[in-house]
């Protein structure tokens, strides 16, 4: 008896899955630039006041999260010999890398001129990366209907992005950013910024390239979509419109725009805490961050499972709820006096062990909830007969840019308010100002991250409506 392929047959082989997740290192890289690394430099390192530096990084994610839907649109509506996603992605390549390596290069000039050259450059990266990721992410949708290899295809680009973020944090703390006889704190010497800024950007043009040529073929080997109907800008408008505020959609963008305040908040001021907070060196910072790879294959581990055991909702919700807990435990417990102090090795390893934790669960409902905006295509197809991936996982994409720069600015804001200085030593911050800012972070992480799970609830999409739904298509592909 012959062997069985017990896979769907719209499943992907392994090397085209790898392939389409490698092009989510360059995210991955921008994403830990951004929020872990951009405020500490240009307030600690370059000098601008903090909240001049998180209003220059929420100015640039609102501006390209209003690029995002157009962009997202644009491409839905595209026909060209290489497939509606692969122009836009072959032409953010160079671009990627030509900006990233001047964002970090601000030259010597007046604090109004470096703010402005903070936001053009902080603008133009993220326009950049978003003309690969928007295109990239829609083609998750045209690859496969099934619900769990959506599930994979998401796991995919987690990991390579996960890595990709994590492995620079781990090299950058651990080899760029070294201590010198001017600057004893590594994170704050000038010079690993510079080299930080050339190896990234090198490799985020490459991991953008390597992607997109290597899922070119899967893309030609698709049926073409519907040639593409031109509409006045009225009506274009009003059929967007009408997608984002779908019933199955909603609460995806609701729970997003929650979830996005609360990681905005949270990465951007991880380092801080880190440095002020906990008082670690950067060597160690690096060590906590190497966890992550423990917490990206846990991830890993769960998030099927889960997924097959509870459906994708509720394992979102579980993991988002964990993580929220994970994340605020150590800072409560230092408040209250239960954990271990600054120096004492046990330290270093409960920190390690929560980052793990905290990983695990924030990947794993990462992926179960974008494989659940892919899901909402199908029923959107059905009621519409319109293909609307590119404008669906923009606008999530936009929600989530536009209000993590909230987010990111808001920590500024709370860093101006407990009196947090420019240009701070460790071990020399007043002690008011580190708990005033551990108490707000805490009553403000855990209050949107509650709202954010609320929303989610509402979130209308089973396996068996799912399955339902490509029952139907199929029968209407059929007639």
């Amino acid at each position: 008896m012959g062997k069985i392929d017990a896979r769907p047959t719209d499943a992907l082989p392994l090397k085209t899955r790898l392939l389409y997740g490698s092009g989510t290192i360059a995210f991955g890289i921008k994403d830990h630039g951004f929020n872990a690394l951009l405020m500490l430099f240009y307030n600690q390192v370059v000098g601008l006041p903090a909240a001049w530096v998180g209003s220059a990084i929420m100015i640039a994610m609102i501006a390209d999260a209003l690029f995002d839907p157009l962009l997202g649109q644009y491409s839905d509506n595209v026909r060209t010999r290489w497939g509606r996603r692969h122009p836009f992605m072959y032409a953010a390549a160079l671009p990627i890398a030509l900006f990233y390596l001047l964002l970090w290069m601000p030259p010597e000039m007046a604090r109004g001129a470096q703010f402005a050259w903070l936001v053009a450059t902080a603008i133009l990266v993220r326009f950049s990366i978003s003309l690969y990721e928007i295109p990239s992410t829609a083609l998750l949708a045209e690859f496969t209907s099934d619900y769990d290899e959506r599930t994979k295809l998401v796991a995919a680009r987690f990991f390579f992005g996960v890595c990709g973020g994590i492995a620079m944090t781990v090299v950058t703390f651990g080899y760029f950013l070294q201590p010198t006889a001017a600057q004893p704190v590594g994170h704050l010497n000038a010079g690993g910024y510079v080299t930080y800024a050339w190896v990234a950007a090198a490799i985020m043009m490459l991991s953008v390239l390597i992607s997109s040529l290597g899922t070119q073929k899967e893309v030609l080997k698709r049926p073409p979509p519907p040639p593409a109907v031109k509409v006045p800008i009225g009506r274009m408008l009003r059929e967007m419109l009408g997608v984002l505020v779908h019933p199955a959609y909603i609460s995806i963008l609701l729970a997003s725009l929650f979830f996005a305040v609360a990681s905005g908040l949270s990465l951007s001021l991880s380092v801080y805490f880190s440095t002020y907070f906990w008082e670690l060196s950067a060597s160690q910072i690096a060590t906590v961050a190497s966890t992550a790879v423990v917490g990206i294959l846990l991830a890993f581990v769960v998030v099927l499972p889960l997924s097959a055991r509870f459906g994708k909702k509720p394992a979102a919700m579980l993991m988002f709820g964990l993580g929220l807990v994970s994340s605020v435990l150590p800072l409560a417990l230092r408040l209250a006096g239960l954990f271990p102090g600054n120096g004492d090795p046990l330290l270093l390893w409960l920190l390690m062990a929560q980052f793990a934790f905290t990983m695990m669960t924030t990947i794993a409902g990462g992926i179960l909830a974008v494989s659940m905006v892919a899901d909402v295509t199908d029923q959107i197809q059905l009621e519409t007969g319109r293909r609307s991936e590119g404008l669906l996982f923009s606008a999530a994409t936009m929600v989530n840019k536009a209000i993590s720069g909230m987010g990111i600015m808001l920590a500024g804001l709370l860093l101006a308010f407990v009196g947090f200085p420019d240009n701070a030593q460790p071990g020399q911050v007043d002690a008011d100002a580190l708990s005033g800012l551990a108490t707000i972070y805490i009553v403000t992480l855990s209050v949107a991250t509650t709202i954010a799970i609320i929303c989610l609830a509402y979130y209308p999409i089973s396996r068996s409506r799912h399955m339902e739904n490509i029952r139907r298509l199929g029968e209407a592909a059929a007639e």
